[in-house]
């Protein structure tokens, strides 16, 4: 396991937590983003430790879009902590918005993160891999980013420290006055299509589904023309 050396406390704790002898190093070398980089490597060679990951859920060779959640019980939010340390990012938008962010070519992965933060807070998110190079990126912001941070990042938690301390600064937001909270994606369903448009107008529509006159009425002009599958 390799990882920048201003990193490397994570892994002398994974070191002093694995029941197997391992070994840590540094090396500096030339990459794609600095001249000088040095990292850190933790060595576990163990046959016996390797058979036991690999048991417990995590892939030999190449893994980046199979590798999933264990594959046992687990502790679901310290994994979550660990994809997020390993792929994601916390901090403030150029915006200033608080954020929590992941980035992953594995649709597992990509799926459980999603499914934690949705069981946590309600958010829902529809999960596309990105043109460009082929991963998901999953966004949360503001009062959902600052759940998912307090959940995560507790107190004493093994975690980096550069996000643990980021996480401390996402909690410490306040909306600005007078910043209104964006109400939760509808997720449209076929029947709720077809009492949009069987409503007289959509003044009863939104009366009946329980939604804002603009969202009904641009629902429904998608409907109309074509943008969206009209239900059956």
């Amino acid at each position: 396991m390799e990882i920048s050396a201003c990193d490397s406390a994570i892994l002398y704790e994974f070191q002093r937590l694995t029941p197997y002898n391992s070994t840590i190093s540094e090396r500096t070398r030339s990459t794609n983003f600095a001249e000088t980089h040095t990292s850190a490597i933790w060595n576990l060679h163990s046959l016996e430790a390797r058979t036991t990951v690999n048991r417990l859920g995590l892939p030999y060779g190449r893994k980046s879009k199979v590798v999933g959640p264990p594959s046992v019980a687990f502790s679901q939010r310290d994994y979550v902590r660990g994809i997020v340390d390993a792929d994601g990012s916390i901090g403030y938008t150029g915006q200033g918005l608080p954020f929590v962010s992941l980035t992953t070519a594995s649709t597992a992965v990509a799926r459980y993160f999603s499914q934690h933060a949705h069981a946590l807070t309600g958010a829902e998110r529809t999960l596309t891999r990105n043109a460009r190079d082929g991963v998901y990126n999953v966004l949360y912001v503001t009062e959902t980013a600052q759940a998912l941070a307090a959940d995560l990042y507790y107190p004493d938690c093994l975690a980096l420290e550069r996000k643990q301390s980021s996480a401390t600064s996402v909690l410490s937001w306040t909306r600005p006055a007078g910043s209104k909270v964006k109400p939760p994606r509808i997720r449209w369903t076929p029947e709720m299509d077809r009492r949009l448009l069987a409503a007289p107008t959509i003044k009863h529509a939104a009366s009946e589904l329980g939604y804002s006159l603009s969202a009904c009425q641009v629902r429904r002009w998608k409907l109309r023309n074509g943008l969206v599958q009209q239900p059956d």
